[in-house]
């Protein structure tokens, strides 16, 4: 069964310009690859750690992913788990929540209380 909410690591700066644009279109590497990764709750941790390790200024956003429509598909990746991908932008008004996403003193992202793992 698909999450209710998905999660988006974003640079801050480029948070901060999809705010002045109105909508999100994706990171460099969404870009690239023709749609937004995304992960649950159980894959953000390990998204973190292999493509943003000892990344500093960045947001985890939290998205409702019903308000994604069908442009938002779950496809196999790493080790076939399937993770949600969007085709398109992300409106801004599918964020539900944004926070810092901090290092520690030991080089891993602080995720907030109650996030699963």
């Amino acid at each position: 069964m698909p999450a209710e909410v998905i999660y988006k690591i974003v640079p801050a700066e480029l948070w901060r310009q999809a705010e002045a644009e109105g909508r999100f279109r994706g990171a460099p590497v969404d870009l690239a690859d023709g749609y937004m990764h995304f992960s649950s709750s159980a894959q953000v941790r390990e998204t973190a750690r292999r493509h943003f390790a000892g990344q500093t200024d960045l947001l985890l956003v939290t998205v409702n992913a019903a308000r994604l429509g069908a442009a938002l598909k779950w496809e196999p990746s790493r080790g076939g788990d399937l993770f949600p991908h969007l085709y398109g932008d992300l409106p801004l008004s599918a964020a539900i929540g944004i926070v810092s996403l901090p290092l520690g003193d030991d080089g891993v992202h602080r995720f907030p209380e109650g996030l699963a793992s």
